[in-house]
């Protein structure tokens, strides 16, 4: 099992185009990823803020399956952290919390601005955008990381989509540097 840890941050598990292309990368052993039944709790409540159309049970069904996909991905015993810990946001200190409690080398997060590099330092985590992340596994594992990316994309059924559409959604997740890596390697995809 990978050593290297990554905390999701919820603006990583929704949306789903992103989350999913997390963890199809989670099952290829370069990173450990972790979240917590809060960060569950902050995605799927965004979530059913967006689309009330959805039901609980649909998005409980949904953490159901990420949480029994990803071996040991659930962090816990976190909570007597959060009060000794200071963000901008100070409903994020979870995230940081559970971050140390298995010490994490990053939090993957769409918010940078959350997880400031002099409020992580002293606890040698890293914040990083999804886009540099994955940038970052590409660079260092082209193939796992291809193999992934070719799965997650012929899972998809509803609709199906080709190479090029993929890529699309991919930069419409803010993740273009990703997008530039995979393009060199679209015949692996």
């Amino acid at each position: 099992m990978a050593t290297f840890t990554a905390i999701c941050d919820a603006s990583v598990l929704y949306p789903a185009p992103l989350r999913d292309l997390l963890l199809h990368l989670a099952l290829t052993d370069l990173f450990r990823a972790r979240w917590t039944a809060m960060i569950h709790e902050e995605w799927m409540e965004a979530l059913l803020r967006d689309r009330p159309d959805l039901s609980r049970k649909k998005l409980e069904r949904t953490r159901q399956l990420m949480d029994a996909s990803v071996p040991d991905c659930l962090v816990e015993g976190y909570e007597d952290l959060i009060a000794g810990l200071r963000l901008p946001h100070p409903n994020d200190c979870h995230v940081l919390a559970a971050a140390i409690r298995v010490g994490a080398d990053v939090i993957v997060t769409a918010n940078l601005k959350h997880f400031p590099p002099s409020s992580l330092a002293g606890y040698g985590i890293d914040a990083q955008h999804p886009d540099q992340f994955v940038r970052h596994l590409a660079d260092l594992a082209p193939g796992p990381v291809c193999v992934a990316v070719k799965t997650h994309r012929q899972g998809l059924r509803n609709p199906p989509k080709t190479v090029a559409q993929y890529l699309e959604t991919l930069k419409r997740q803010a993740l273009p540097e990703t997008v530039a890596a995979l393009r060199d390697l679209e015949e692996l995809l």
